[in-house]
């Protein structure tokens, strides 16, 4: 009897959540792990769809129905080789992915009102399993070669085809600011999503795998790009983008306002040992605040809900649209709401009150007018509408930006777009400068980690063809490249 199609003998169910009060003093993960049976159960509900849309939606293809069919029938060693395929980090995406706005979110049974897949959670059982039993292994290539590429940006672009171009056979050097490898893995998502060891087994095991990693390196200044041309026979800029979007109203520069990044790198900085100024003065504990986070994205409910678990006396977060126009996972709006953070919909501040230091935020209510060319509805001050909040510590969640990685890089002949990102032909990623490639947020814009990976996955693809050594069928048979 097929295992499959349970969803109207099993309800939905996701892992056991950790009580609010436990969790909201904490940064554990707030999920436990499925037990092997729930894992299963949850598998059985899939309909193995003709269409699978949540494949479709999914930007790495995940072959999503498969791997839950294997899961169903207790094959977890054949569902991890399945996931593992199209997918660099699982274990990651699992976690943090905005799966009610990806697979599960298109999946059939959700838009039946039969409630999705848990494929997230799956998916990190999945992983978790094959990390417990020695399943997960690194890149290993068939043969090495002598060429080798240097990746700009330890994030998940820039691990993602750290690890392709390994498993391909080429030497590979990954230059990073940071003092860890990771980039936003490590110091922009809060441990209470990801615990950092996740990445950390990750980067160990490219480490082990050949993966050459140079920590504290600033291309432009430690190391000049064209130096790195001369080293390297492709380069690949994985940067990201972390410039903040600046909110230009009166009193925007006193002290107590801080930009995400900034705020969430010290508490993950504090949460992995380190000693931090910032923090250790108190300027960036949450402790005692009243604490107000404008934005409505994910990284916001990641300030919020790290401001929380700080200890703040209240947190608020203040955006300009509703709930049902924002961009953050609702999922995520849900954790933040069970844990006491309080929203404040259609307000966008207008003044930062303070002698100096900030002590309340002056805000005026929105309305939604007609659509723009995106298809979100403009918000629109209401005038008369002032209101004031009391607040101690502010916190700026806008967005990010590309930062100028021409004049960064010293290199002027490196074309980009409007908005700042580099440009590239597609599909080869391919800058203005041949062997120069580019991949994730600094070529795409701020975008999810999963979008990423693809495109460390797709660059590592293009910087193959580029090099191609003679050789190269051996490593295309043995990565099951050709037909």
């Amino acid at each position: 009897m097929d295992v499959m199609q349970q969803f109207l003998n099993i309800p939905y169910s996701m892992p056991e959540k950790r009580c609010k009060a436990e969790r909201s003093n904490d940064f554990t993960e707030i999920y436990k792990k499925f037990p092997l049976d729930k894992a299963t159960g949850q598998a059985s509900r899939c309909e193995q769809c003709g269409i699978p849309f949540c494949q479709i939606h999914c930007p790495l293809n995940n072959n999503i129905p498969d791997w839950l069919r294997f899961v169903a029938e207790g094959r977890i060693e054949e569902a991890y080789r399945i996931s593992q395929a199209t997918n660099t980090f699982p274990e990651i995406c699992g976690r943090i992915c905005p799966q009610d706005r990806l697979c599960e979110g298109t999946c059939v049974l959700e838009q039946s009102n039969h409630k999705t897949v848990t494929i997230g959670a799956i998916e990190s059982y999945i992983t978790d399993t094959a990390w417990e039993q020695g399943w997960v292994k690194g890149p290993l290539p068939v043969s090495d070669y002598a060429q080798s590429v240097g990746i700009i940006g330890a994030g998940p672009a820039g691990l993602a085809a750290a690890d392709k171009l390994r498993a391909y056979g080429f030497k590979v050097h990954v230059y990073d600011r940071q003092d860890r490898m990771g980039g936003l893995l490590i110091y922009g998502i809060p441990n209470f999503k990801l615990e950092k060891e996740i990445v950390e087994k990750r980067t160990n095991l490219l480490e082990a795998s050949g993966v050459n990693f140079n920590k504290n390196t600033e291309v432009g200044d430690e190391i000049s790009f064209s130096e790195l041309r001369e080293r390297h026979d492709a380069v690949l800029i994985a940067t990201g983008v972390y410039k903040a979007r600046e909110i230009l109203i009166p009193g925007v520069n006193q002290e107590g306002i801080y930009p995400a990044m900034d705020y969430l790198k010290a508490s993950n900085r504090k949460g992995l040992g380190d000693s931090v100024e910032e923090f250790d003065s108190g300027n960036m504990n949450a402790y005692g605040k009243d604490v107000i986070v404008v934005g409505g994205g994910d990284t916001a409910m990641d300030c919020v809900r790290t401001a929380v678990r700080q200890g703040a006396s209240s947190v608020k977060c203040v955006y300009r649209r509703d709930r049902e126009n924002m961009p953050g996972s609702r999922r995520e709006v849900a954790h933040a709401e069970e844990e006491g953070v309080k929203f404040i919909w259609l307000s966008e501040p207008e003044v930062f009150h303070g002698k100096a230091s900030v002590n309340a935020i002056q805000l005026h209510k929105m309305h939604l007018g007609i659509p723009d060319v995106t298809g979100r509805q403009t918000p629109k001050k209401l005038p008369g509408t002032k209101s004031t909040l009391k607040a101690d510590m502010v916190i700026t969640a806008l967005g990010f930006e590309p930062e100028d990685i021409p004049m960064l890089f010293g290199e002027p002949r490196l074309a980009t777009t409007h908005w700042g990102t580099i440009k590239v032909q597609e599909p080869y990623k391919m800058t203005s400068i041949p062997g120069v490639f580019a991949a994730g947020d600094i070529m795409r814009g701020a975008s999810l980690v999963v979008w990423a990976i693809r495109d460390g996955r797709d660059a590592a693809d293009e910087i193959f063809q580029y090099l191609k050594p003679d050789d190269a069928k051996l490593n295309e048979q043995g990565l099951g490249l050709t037909k």
